[in-house]
């Protein structure tokens, strides 16, 4: 059976990654949406498709559900960000439709909430994911994985730093400032503290690097994560930018977010994105994550693994890609039978998930 595949944003940064990829599979059609059609069509010129694909124009902010209908997809994979200030109007539409719903979200609030369709999408037979991107997927996967070598798991510090010589593009920048300065909640030594974001500069020399500056990122792991890992009681996430100048002058606007001087980043995001290129020269195409788990050993030892992966050749940002991909195949398998709203925790392993990205110019290791 061909599964009809509606990549909505299929033409963006990450939308022709997992669309490309997609395309390929003998049981899947993909049909390409976005905003212009005139990019939707050439994007589907230049497709290595085992299925004729399509492209439609279609803006979610518009009669979405007429649309959907007439499409009539197996399986929607929303790729348009950013997700901080969006509803579930699109996965509501995706329900009704009976069209299962991949997103790739990284709004905090956003991926948590996502449950509140559980039992409306299992009455309809259809499964909504939620953030099936690198947090919460990867770094769940990750954590699922060496969790099993600790008596007790205490303790993550995990990150991102980007390449300044990437695909980038402004609904990831309205994302980050969505969240630049403001304040907001994770664990630490046992308890709930309130950190902003952008803030607790800090440098990390990553082994295959070099030293990167990082500042405080907001992620759905820090809603999720204390649930599901009871034992944690720290929990620290952060993100970086390549160039420490371009960092520093995001950390500084971020002081001006918490003391009121600027109430909100997300209405500069173009012009600081058309900014940010001017300053490849100085930058490379290398990417990275870490995450360090400490705890307690098998004999009551203290004890830490740290993960590292090195994205090169501008591939760091098909890592976030690699869930949509996975859970739309896992679907299209036919044989993929859970169903309800999710986070993308739990369904895909960290073995799978590195197999996924083996093709690419991406190493890791753990030690």
């Amino acid at each position: 059976m061909i599964h009809c595949v509606l990549i909505i944003g299929g033409y963006g940064n990450f939308g022709s990654f997992i669309s490309r990829t997609l395309a390929k599979e003998s049981n899947i059609q993909v049909v390409i949406a976005g905003r212009s059609l005139e990019k939707a069509t050439y994007f589907v010129s230049t497709l290595e498709a085992a299925n004729k694909a399509e492209a439609v124009m279609l803006d979610i902010s518009a009669d979405f559900a007429s649309e959907l209908s007439s499409i009539n997809p197996s399986i929607v994979i929303h790729t348009s960000g950013p997700f901080q200030n969006q509803g579930y109007d699109v996965a509501k539409a995706c329900i009704a439709q009976g069209a299962h719903y991949i997103d790739l979200a990284d709004g905090r609030a956003f991926v948590e909430g996502i449950v509140a369709l559980d039992t409306k999408a299992k009455s309809n037979n259809v499964l909504v994911i939620s953030g099936a991107s690198s947090v919460p997927c990867l770094t769940s996967a990750l954590v699922d994985y060496y969790q099993k070598e600790f008596e007790e798991l205490e303790s993550l510090d995990y990150g991102i730093t980007t390449a300044q010589k990437t695909a980038r593009g402004l609904a990831t920048t309205a994302a980050i400032l969505s969240y630049t300065g403001k304040r907001f909640e994770t664990q630490v030594s046992g308890s709930r503290k309130f950190i902003h974001g952008w803030q607790g500069l800090r440098a990390r020399k990553y082994k295959n690097l070099g030293w990167r500056l990082l500042g405080n990122c907001d992620i759905p792991d820090l809603s999720l994560f204390p649930t599901r890992y009871p034992t944690l009681k720290t929990i620290r996430f952060y993100a970086g930018l390549e160039i420490p100048f371009i960092h520093c002058a995001l950390w500084g606007l971020s002081w001006m977010v918490r003391i009121g001087v600027v109430k909100r980043l997300e209405k500069a995001a173009p012009a600081l994105l058309r900014l940010s290129f001017l300053f490849d020269f100085l930058g490379s195409d290398k990417s990275a994550f870490h995450m360090t788990l400490a705890g307690k050993g098998k004999n009551g030892e203290e004890k830490a693994i740290s993960f590292e992966l090195l994205a090169q050749s501008g591939d760091g940002p098909y890592i976030p890609c690699m869930p949509a991909i996975l859970m739309a195949k896992k679907i299209a398998s036919d044989s993929f039978l859970e169903r309800g709203a999710h986070p993308c925790i739990g369904f895909i392993t960290r073995d799978e998930y590195l197999s996924a990205l083996s093709e690419l110019d991406i190493s890791w290791e753990s030690y």
